[in-house]
C-alpha cells in the first residue's frame, strides 16, 4: 500500500511540476538566469572603474566599499524573509523580483551615476538571487544530483566571467561606455523575459499556499533572530561561521582585485581579460568535473577542506607575490578554490528539510551578502593603511610603485584574507558531516509546524515523514526527498 501510495504522490508531483511554465523545471533554468545576469554585470566591469572615478575622485575604494556596504548589509536584513515567503509562495515569483532589482541600476549608470550608486545600495534588499537559485535548484534534484547541480550553477557565475568582461573592454575602447551599458541593458531585459515567461514554478503546489497572506512568523524573517538560532545548533554555527570566514576575503577580492593587478602589478587591459577568462574557464572544469569527482570520492566535508585549502594558498600566494607569473599561477589555484561554496551548499541543503530549503539558504545568502558588504570596504581600509594607493585610474607610464617595490607584502588585505581562511580551515574541520542532519531536519520540522499550523498544514504533511531520523523514513517520499536533501 505504501508502496502504491508513493507512486500515485509521485506522479502527482510530476504532474503538477509539469504543468507550470513552458515544461517540467530543470536545472538548466537556474543555469540560463544566472549566466545572464552576470554576464550583463561582467559587460560593465571596465565601465564601473570610470564610472567610480569620476563620481568619487577622492578615496575611490572607500566609496565603493561604503556602496557595497550598503548593499550587503541589505541583503542580510532581507536574504531570510525572501527565503522563507519562497517556501511558501514559490521560488518563480521571487526569482523574477530578485532578477529585476539585482538588474535595474544597470541604464542608470549613463543616465545618472549618483542614482546609479544610489540604486546599487537599495537594490541590496531584493539582490539575492542565489539563494532563490539554490532553493529552486534543491526543488528539482536528487541527493545525488545535488552537488554536481550546485557546481554546475556556480560554474555558470564563473562563465559568465570569461568573455564578457573583456567584450565590454573592447566595445568600452572602440565605442564608448555608453554602447557597453545599453547592451548590459538589453541582457538584462532578456534574463526578466526568460524568467516571466519561460522559467516553470518549482515547488509543487502541494508544498504551497493558495490563498495570500503573511503565514510566518516574525522569528523566521528577523536575520538576528536567525543568527541566534544558529549559535543553539551547533552544525549549523559551524557551518555559517565557515561561509563568513572564508567569503569575506573573497568578497573584498572581488571588489578590488582587477584594479590592484592594473595598478600595482601593472597589468595591461588585455591581460587582465585574459586573466578574467584563463580563471573562469578553470573555475568552470573544477566546479563541474572536478566537484562531482571530489563528492563521490572524498565525501562533503572533505570536499569543503580541500577547497579552503586551495583558498588559502592562493591568498598567500597574492598577498607575497610581486610579479605577473606570480598572479597567473596564483590564479590556477583561485579557480580550484571555486569549489568551495557549492560544496557548503550541498552540505547546508543536506541539513535542512523539504519546506526550509529557502530558509536555510536565505540564511548562507545573508551571510555572504553580510560579506559583500564588509569584503570591500575592509579591503580598501587595509589598502589604506598600508599606503597602498588605488585612487588613480591611469598609471603612469615606465613607472612602479615605489610602495609596492619596497615592500615586502605587496598585497597586505590578501594575506589578512588567507588568515581569515586558515581560521575557517580549522572551524570548518569541526562540522559532522552524517550523524548531525538528522536533528536538524527534526528541528526543521518542528519548527514549520510550530509557525504556520493552520495554514500551511501540507508543509506539516510534507516535512514529518522526513523528520525521523531513520534511512527508511527517507525512502518514503522519493520527490520530496529529492527537494530536501
Amino acid at each position: 500500500m505504501n508502496r502504491e501510495k508513493t507512486a500515485t504522490e509521485a506522479n502527482d508531483i510530476m504532474l503538477v511540476r509539469s504543468s507550470h511554465g513552458r515544461g517540467r523545471a530543470r536545472v538548466t533554468h537556474a543555469v540560463v538566469v544566472i549566466f545572464l545576469e552576470f554576464f550583463a554585470w561582467g559587460l560593465l566591469t571596465t565601465p564601473m572603474l570610470t564610472v567610480l572615478h569620476e563620481t568619487f575622485p577622492q578615496h575611490t575604494f572607500l566609496m565603493n566599499g561604503l556602496v557595497h556596504g550598503v548593499k550587503g548589509f541589505l541583503s542580510f536584513l532581507s536574504a531570510p524573509l525572501i527565503g522563507a515567503l519562497s517556501d511558501i509562495w514559490g521560488r518563480k515569483s521571487f526569482l523574477l523580483m530578485t532578477v529585476f532589482f539585482t538588474c535595474a541600476p544597470i541604464p542608470f549608470m549613463r543616465i545618472s551615476p549618483w542614482w546609479y550608486f544610489a540604486l546599487i545600495s537599495v537594490s541590496g534588499i531584493f539582490a539575492v538571487t542565489f539563494s532563490v537559485i539554490f532553493a529552486y535548484v534543491a526543488d528539482i534534484t536528487e541527493e545525488h544530483e545535488r552537488s554536481t547541480a550546485y557546481g554546475l550553477v556556480s560554474a555558470t557565475f564563473a562563465a559568465s566571467l570569461v568573455t564578457s568582461p573583456a567584450i565590454g573592454a573592447y566595445l568600452s575602447s572602440q565605442y564608448g561606455d555608453s554602447l557597453v551599458v545599453l547592451v548590459a541593458t538589453v541582457i538584462a531585459v532578456t534574463d526578466i523575459a526568460f524568467v516571466f515567461f519561460v522559467v516553470p514554478e518549482s515547488l509543487p503546489d502541494k508544498m504551497r499556499l493558495t490563498s495570500w497572506g503573511f503565514p510566518i512568523s516574525w522569528e523566521q524573517a528577523d536575520p538576528f533572530a536567525s543568527l541566534r538560532r544558529v549559535g543553539k545548533d551547533t552544525t549549523v554555527l559551524l557551518i555559517c561561521v565557515t561561509v563568513f570566514l572564508s567569503y569575506l576575503p573573497e568578497a573584498g577580492q572581488y571588489s578590488s582585485f582587477f584594479l590592484y593587478l592594473k595598478q600595482v602589478i601593472e597589468f595591461s587591459p588585455a591581460a587582465i581579460a585574459a586573466f578574467i577568462a584563463m580563471v573562469g574557464i578553470l573555475s568552470i572544469v573544477a566546479q563541474t568535473l572536478f566537484l562531482s569527482v571530489l563528492m563521490r570520492t572524498i565525501g562533503n566535508k572533505n570536499t569543503v577542506l580541500l577547497g579552503l585549502g586551495f583558498q588559502l594558498f592562493q591568498l598567500a600566494w597574492y598577498g607575497f607575490g610581486s610579479e605577473p607569473w606570480m598572479m597567473w599561477a596564483a590564479g590556477t589555484v583561485a579557480a580550484m578554490s571555486s569549489i568551495t561554496f557549492p560544496a557548503v551548499s550541498a552540505l547546508v541543503s543536506h541539513s535542512a528539510s523539504p519546506d526550509q530549503q529557502g530558509v536555510a539558504q536565505g540564511m548562507i545568502t545573508g551571510i555572504r551578502g553580510l560579506c559583500n558588504g564588509l569584503g570591500p570596504a575592509l579591503y580598501g581600509f587595509i589598502f589604506f593603511l598600508f599606503n597602498v594607493e588605488l585612487n588613480d585610474i591611469q598609471p603612469v607610464a615606465g613607472r612602479t610603485s615605489q610602495n609596492t617595490e619596497k615592500s615586502l607584502i605587496p598585497g597586505p588585505p590578501f594575506l589578512f584574507g588567507a588568515c581569515a581562511v586558515l581560521f575557517a580551515l580549522l572551524v570548518a574541520i569541526f562540522i559532522p558531516e552524517h550523524h548531525r542532519l538528522a536533528d536538524v531536519k527534526t528541528c526543521s520540522a518542528r519548527k514549520s509546524s510550530s509557525t504556520s499550523s493552520s495554514s500551511s498544514a501540507a508543509h506539516v504533511q510534507n516535512a514529518s515523514p522526513l523528520a525521523t531520523p531513520t534511512s527508511d523514513a527517507e525512502d518514503i517520499e522519493p520527490l520530496l526527498q529529492d527537494s530536501s536533501m
